[in-house]
């Protein structure tokens, strides 16, 4: 018989920040909160992590005075984690969703990975609740579609080494979960630059990420963003998403991209500037691979403040 993974409760790990529970979009989300008294500056992580991917630029931005808030995504984490609702549509409805009972009429946007995709989308269905969106390692989702059916040894290619096997049935939960999630490290150690990749600050945030990971529930979730992502494709809701994300957002846009991601490549992300108007930015980090808000935290960080304080 499996043993029971982690209470979901222990993510929610000690700091400088408040952990609360915040009802959105018919289910709880988890919440860790910075309050610097100003505007709302809401964090969204991607897989395989959690919000403690931003424990960095969650007290750095509250000490310039912003409200940095970190969540854990539905699936993840201590935030619900229902059997549906894991397509881009219900994402952003979970994150519009948060922003309003967080009191807010308005968020500035940082999402990384999926974390990024979500941010585009909030900013597509919902404009008015969006004062501007930052993406780290995240392409607009329609480049991303673009580029793995059109750069096929390039961007298809990184998708594939990945994303193919998340959409077996059971097996990638499994593969997860084995050994204390060591497959996390692998997957993190892979996409990360080499220089975090041998850090003892890389050991320790991935031994959080698998504990995180074994928490019950959290890989068959996560593995629904990717067999939504690519089902859909199969599917009228496919076109019909495209559709209604392809107007270029109207607020700026920062975009801070690795220049060793290898799984989300510098040339599709660049590919995002259609869907963008005129204040649009894009920084290449130089040695730096998925992760920049942890690689390269406080470059990253400088970043992100000029960004929103502009």
């Amino acid at each position: 018989m499996r043993r029971a993974g982690p209470d979901p409760s222990s993510v929610r790990l000690p700091g400088p920040w408040t952990h609360r529970a915040v009802s959105a979009n018919g289910i709880r989300l988890h919440v860790a909160e910075c309050d610097g008294g100003g505007p709302l500056v809401v964090l969204l992580h991607g897989f395989p992590e959690f919000w403690w991917s931003w424990r960095h630029q969650l007290v750095d931005l509250a000490e310039r005075g912003f409200r940095a808030v970190a969540i854990d995504l539905r699936g993840y984490g201590d935030s619900d984690k229902p059997p549906r609702g894991y397509d881009l549509w219900t994402l952003a409805g979970d994150v519009a969703g948060l922003i309003r009972a967080l009191g807010e009429s308005r968020a500035h946007l940082v999402g990384h990975d999926w974390g990024g995709l979500i941010a585009w989308t909030v900013t597509a269905l919902h404009p008015r609740l969006v004062r501007s969106l930052a993406v780290l390692g995240a392409p607009h989702p329609l480049a991303v579609r673009a580029s793995v059916l059109r750069d096929l040894h390039g961007q298809g290619r990184a998708s594939a080494s990945y994303a193919l096997g998340f959409q077996l049935p059971r097996w990638p939960e499994r593969s997860l979960r084995a050994d204390d999630g060591a497959r996390v490290v692998r997957i993190m150690r892979a996409w990360a630059g080499p220089e975090w990749a041998a850090s003892d600050d890389f050991a320790a945030a991935t031994a959080c990420y698998r504990r995180a990971i074994q928490v019950p529930g959290v890989v068959h979730c996560a593995m629904e963003y990717y067999r939504w992502a690519a089902r859909s494709q199969l599917r009228a809701e496919g076109p019909r998403f495209a559709a209604a994300v392809a107007r270029p957002t109207a607020v700026p846009v920062l975009q801070v991209h690795g220049a060793l991601d290898p799984c989300l490549l510098v040339r599709t992300a660049a590919a995002s500037r259609r869907w963008t108007g005129s204040g649009y930015e894009m920084r290449v980090q130089p040695a730096t691979g998925h992760f920049p808000h942890q690689e390269r935290p406080s470059e990253t960080t400088a970043l992100l403040t000029r960004f929103l304080a502009s």
